[in-house]
């Protein structure tokens, strides 16, 4: 048996037992629920950053949401964070690469 102790999808569990599957598992408290939501964040930047899959950007920003819940923003106030952000220092429109400073 595969040992993962991370977060996953909530069918996953259902998923792997359609598939004959017997999954040991346990729901998360909110201190490990927040630190295991953290470490998922970080789990699928490393697969984005290896195989550069779309797909993977679709679990990041799952996964960015829930943190941002977590810490208590709601996906729009994220949003308007994001772009006061914008306003304020700029995008990555313009390719800029600061060497030194």
């Amino acid at each position: 048996m595969k040992e993962y102790n991370k977060l996953v999808r909530d069918q996953i569990i259902e998923i792997i037992k359609a598939n004959g599957g017997t999954p040991e598992y346990h729901t998360a408290d909110e201190a490990e629920f927040r630190q295991k939501a953290v470490e998922k964040l970080g789990e699928e930047m490393a697969e984005f950053i290896l195989s550069g899959d779309p797909e993977e950007l679709i679990e990041i920003q799952e996964t960015l949401i829930l943190v941002a819940q977590l810490m208590g923003l709601t996906p729009e106030e994220l949003e308007a964070k994001r772009l006061k952000k914008v306003e304020e220092r700029g995008a990555f429109t313009k390719r800029i690469i600061l060497e030194r400073s």
